[in-house]
């Protein structure tokens, strides 16, 4: 059971129905109970019911039948209450969808309109995705072979994992490695054996500084360009006053820079191919290497 910020008992699957209801019906104006039933396996009288529940419980007056749709459609007065009534919402579940179609090729979002450019995914040995994910959970030692571009062998690393990071290219594990006497990123897709548990972890999170720092990023339009162009940039990335500062860990910063298609030793030749820059770039230099 999960208690919503505004006090009402709903269930996790239940939260994501009346989610996916809001951001249908948003965003495509117009929500069935197809959409309900292929996404998430349920009956027809069982989708009915939820929009009947949501209508009721959580949101009255937020959809209205238009018969000539054969759908709901956002009343005139739709505010969201479960979701944030953001764009991102709507095309993270295009995403999402797109990502999962090889699987479930009846989940009912994003249609033909919709197309996502995936990249080529690291291969994880789930036996060893599990062992890394056991050991961060009750704060173990474990051994692992692992291997590198600047070591031509399997190697022994005693690691103490607590954090899986997923970054636009790749997942790794943040751990302490007792070879290195500090805390590194693991790529998930390098590990290649699982030695032995080697007791509890003493270093773990709380003393992992770069993880526990935060950095702010802030990112403005390069100088170089025309006021109308500088304009265009700080509607693209939603700055205000033409500035917007990204929080991230200290630990995450070079795949946050990395992320942002930005190089901070050099600057482009042409502003149209820069379009923003790092007013902050000495701070950030820190953190990022």
């Amino acid at each position: 059971m999960k208690i919503t910020n505004t006090g009402w008992p709903i269930r996790w699957e239940l939260l994501m129905r009346y989610r996916l209801i809001e951001i249908v019906a948003l965003w495509e104006g117009r929500l069935t109970t197809n959409h309900l039933c292929n996404s998430f396996g349920i009956a027809r009288q069982q989708a009915s019911k939820d929009i009947n529940a949501y209508l009721r419980d959580v949101a009255p007056g937020n959809l209205e039948y238009d018969t000539k749709l054969k759908g709901y459609k956002p009343s005139a007065t739709f505010t969201p209450k479960m979701t944030s009534g953001l764009a991102d919402e709507y095309l993270h579940a295009l995403a999402s969808t797109k990502d999962f179609a090889h699987t479930f090729s009846q989940l009912d979002l994003g249609f033909a309109h919709t197309e996502m450019l995936n990249t080529p995914m690291r291969q994880v040995n789930p036996d060893i995705l599990r062992a890394l994910v056991q050991a961060a959970r009750e704060g173990k030692k474990i051994d692992m072979g692992y291997v590198s571009l600047t070591s031509p062998d399997e190697e022994s690393r005693i690691i103490a994992p607590h954090t899986l990071v997923c970054t636009p290219l790749r997942w790794h594990v943040r751990a302490y490695c007792e070879k290195n006497r500090d805390y590194r990123d693991f790529v998930l897709s390098r590990f290649r054996s699982i030695n032995d548990i080697e007791g509890d972890a003493q270093m773990r999170r709380e003393a992992d500084d770069r993880w526990n720092t935060m950095v702010n990023i802030t990112l403005v339009p390069d100088s170089r360009l025309s006021d109308y162009q500088k304009a265009i940039i700080a509607e693209d990335y939603n700055m205000v006053d033409y500035k917007r500062v990204i929080s991230v860990r200290s630990a995450l910063v070079p795949y946050a820079v990395q992320a942002l298609n930005l190089d901070l030793t050099k600057i482009e030749a042409k502003p149209e191919a820069q379009q923003i820059v790092v007013a902050n770039l000495d701070e950030v230099k820190q953190h990022a290497f």
